[in-house]
């Protein structure tokens, strides 16, 4: 009976040993499978960063020259607007009548309202552009972006085989029990 108690006992620690085996195997495994996801996420990181950083300069390029097209808008503006009151001026010392006065007035401003929708239309045109460019910019950097992992996934997929394994185990070490028991 003692001889049968020891037989039992070690083909329990070989089954035992079996499982912690299998065991520390797949988590070995596991843990270099996510050493190795974890290497190429930052190898991809890289790549994004580079693309960020080539979306910025270029962001900054289109400010930039919206910025100087809005500035030349506005001096070509205020350039015009003191040509035409340099012009009225003129036009005050040579009027003859109060009656030609009020008609070069109402022409003035009749231009002046067109001029400025004008302006107006022109720097909405410029923001446009501009806006349109950075949309251009943001759609090239989302197309660089990484694709969406799915980590519960591929965890449950890890789980999963890891609870075979040692299922199968203890399968066996049931069976061997049961063989020793006939």
């Amino acid at each position: 009976m003692h001889a049968g108690m020891n037989e039992f006992l070690e083909e329990q620690t070989r089954g035992l040993k079996e499982m912690a085996e299998n065991l520390r195997k797949s988590q070995l495994e596991t843990a270099r499978k996510a050493a190795l996801r974890s290497a190429a996420r930052v190898r991809s990181l890289n790549a994004r960063a580079r693309e960020m950083a080539r979306s910025g300069v270029k962001l900054s390029n289109i400010s930039h020259g919206t910025l100087e097209r809005l500035i030349g808008l506005h001096e070509e503006i205020v350039t015009a607007a003191l040509a035409e009151a340099a012009t009225q001026i003129e036009k005050l010392a040579y009027t003859e009548s109060a009656r030609d006065f009020g008609r070069d007035q109402a022409r003035v401003l009749q231009s002046a309202r067109e001029r400025i929708v004008n302006d107006v239309s022109r720097g909405m045109k410029i923001l446009r552009e501009a806006a349109e460019q950075a949309r251009e910019v943001g759609a090239r950097a989302a197309k660089a972006a990484p694709a969406a992992r799915k980590p519960a996934a591929r965890k449950a997929k890890a789980k999963a085989k890891a609870r075979k394994a040692t299922r199968k185990t203890a399968a066996r070490a049931k069976k061997a029990k049961t063989r020793r028991a006939r």
